[in-house]
């Protein structure tokens, strides 16, 4: 089912095997290190994927999946549960949907309206669902803490959730950035080194992201064939994002305030609205996650 056209592409709801076929292709060109390995894990059997299609040549350019949680005490079943202790959010009762595996072909990273189409598509399901929750994980690169010290600051100052929400070391051996980022950072620096994806979050209005940690799992990675990080890069930090909620407190972020409403408000404003950036500019398309 179209869950939004607009002019070269549109994104649908996959739903044939030929389709979820396409959208494990796209994940193999998107993560080149994973052409050799299964693209498909436990988690995709209990999620939703999108897919977003070139209406002229029909080549798939974009995917992602969304896992449905119908509150907060389904937490456990998503994949941000396999790094982090994450009970705190068992008493957040509205519909939760996880995201994750964005990728957008490598041939086509370039066209801001695909990542447009995406976010559109996104927001809609929000809407037609009654999701008052999206949160994920993005990585960095590697295990040197002090490459990416500006965008930890950042995030540090500007984007932690509130300690009821906030995520808990689930990992053997931590290293714990809060202690080590008493230092100013330079914001433009700072979004310079963020990833990608993690960037786009933060452009389009993300609210709370937590990283109060950076996380050696290159053991269990390797054990892990669900896991990307051991196959790809070695691990980085995971930052699990808090990325929309309605119902509580404005958003941090010096750049965007008050895109957060309180139980009992008026209705979020339209999607033009919600998402401003979307009618400008786009932020650098994300490779994946």
């Amino acid at each position: 089912m179209t869950i939004l056209a607009k002019g070269r592409y549109r994104a649908f709801d996959v739903a044939a095997p030929d389709d979820l076929a396409r959208v494990m292709d796209l994940r193999r060109s998107a993560f080149p290190a994973d052409r050799d390995a299964p693209q498909t894990d436990e988690y995709d059997a209990r999620c939703n994927h999108v897919l977003v299609e070139d209406q002229r040549s029909g080549q798939a350019v974009c995917t992602f999946r969304l896992m449905p949680l119908s509150g907060g005490a389904e937490i456990g079943q998503s994949y941000s549960a396999r790094y982090y202790t994450l009970d705190r959010l068992r008493a957040f009762e509205g519909r939760m949907v996880e995201l994750g595996r964005f990728c957008i072909h490598p041939d086509h990273q370039s066209d801001p309206d695909i990542l447009r189409v995406a976010w559109g598509a996104l927001t809609r399901i929000v809407d037609r669902d009654g999701v008052e929750m999206l949160f994920g994980c993005a990585s960095f690169n590697g295990t040197e803490a002090q490459a990416h010290a500006d965008a930890f600051a950042m995030l540090h100052e500007r984007h932690v959730a509130p300690a009821r929400w906030r995520p808990r070391v689930k990992a053997p051996r931590v290293v714990r950035l809060a202690r080590a980022l008493a230092t100013p950072f330079d914001p433009r620096r700072a979004m310079a080194a963020m990833p990608p994806l993690l960037r786009t979050y933060l452009t389009m209005g993300a609210g709370y992201l937590i990283t109060p940690w950076w996380t050696k799992r290159w053991a269990r990675c390797m054990s892990s064939p669900a896991s990307r990080s051991a196959r790809s890069r070695p691990p980085g930090s995971g930052c699990c994002g808090r990325l929309r909620v309605r119902g509580e407190g404005r958003c941090p972020s010096r750049h965007r305030r008050g895109n957060l409403r309180r139980r009992g408000a008026p209705p979020l404003a339209p999607q033009a609205r919600r998402f401003k950036k979307a009618r400008g500019a786009a932020p650098r398309a994300p490779r994946g996650i």
